[in-house]
């Protein structure tokens, strides 16, 4: 077994040099970095123009709505920066490349998140973060401390939450082996849910994407308790200070599927 300093160097290392590389080219860079930023910029359009036209929409001004769009766009653009690789599991299933990567005495995890650093990714954060530091201030928020300690958590638990999604994404690939498209349903569509009131969605759906699948933690339940607004049916708004503990079992869910599936996993064959 390596000497974890030692690993921790390693990657430390590789994800600089990568870093390094993908900079070096810095008008690219920076067009990637833009491309980033207006992505976030359309989704946000979607929250804009349903306001434009109504003054509420599931029981949220535009203010409440910019929070929980901020706090969720930020929550994923930084778990799709850590572990968002998690979606070339398939093809490297496929082409052989996963058995090379178990015979490396390196943790499997470590190896996949490091595959691969993607810096435009940080356009998307950045534009997140700056929705998140705008709505916070306008928004009609009692401040205390726990509601100060529960919106800087947030974004952090959404990003192990979602986190948590591309990680079991992976680990039902060695399952369907061609699944991508079936679980990008539920990583990048938890990513949509995770941006509007779960208020509008129908009470099936909204079970779904709280208790099953957590979007609705990475952004509308946390907006509640720090707003102070009553939850819709099956969401009471308590559970928004439960952010920390939602993003914890994801995760250990999600590390177990991921075991599984490795145990499971026989080989590409040929």
């Amino acid at each position: 077994m390596a000497d974890p300093t030692s690993l921790r160097h390693a990657y430390a290392v590789l994800i600089g040099s990568r870093a390094r590389a993908q900079a070096g080219y810095r008008a690219s860079f920076a067009l990637e970095l833009l491309a980033n930023v207006g992505l976030g910029l359309v989704e946000f359009a979607e929250v804009f123009v349903v306001f434009h036209n109504v003054r509420l929409f599931g029981g949220l001004d535009f203010t409440a709505a910019a929070l929980v769009f901020g706090l969720s766009n930020l929550g994923f653009a930084l778990g799709d920066l850590a572990v968002g690789n998690m979606d070339q599991v398939p093809q490297l299933i496929r082409s052989g490349t996963f058995d090379v990567l178990l015979l490396r005495p390196l943790p499997l995890l470590a190896q996949l998140a490091t595959a691969e650093l993607v810096l435009r990714r940080l356009g998307r954060a950045a534009f997140g973060a700056g929705v998140l530091a705008v709505a916070l201030p306008l928004a009609d928020v009692d401040w205390t401390a726990g509601r100060v300690a529960l919106a800087v958590a947030t974004p952090l638990a959404g990003a192990v939450l979602f986190g948590a999604l591309f990680v079991t994404a992976g680990a039902v690939q060695f399952w369907l082996i061609d699944g991508a498209e079936f679980t990008s349903a539920f990583t990048y569509g938890s990513e949509y849910a995770g941006q509007f009131s779960a208020a509008v969605m129908p009470l099936p759906v909204r079970v779904l994407f709280t208790f099953v699948v957590p979007a609705t933690f990475t952004g509308y339940l946390p907006a509640l308790a720090l707003l102070g607004l009553p939850g819709p049916a099956w969401l009471p708004a308590w559970l928004g200070w439960w952010v920390p503990l939602a993003a914890l079992l994801a995760w250990l869910g999600a590390l177990g599927a991921w075991r599984l599936g490795v145990r499971h996993y026989e080989g590409a064959g040929g």
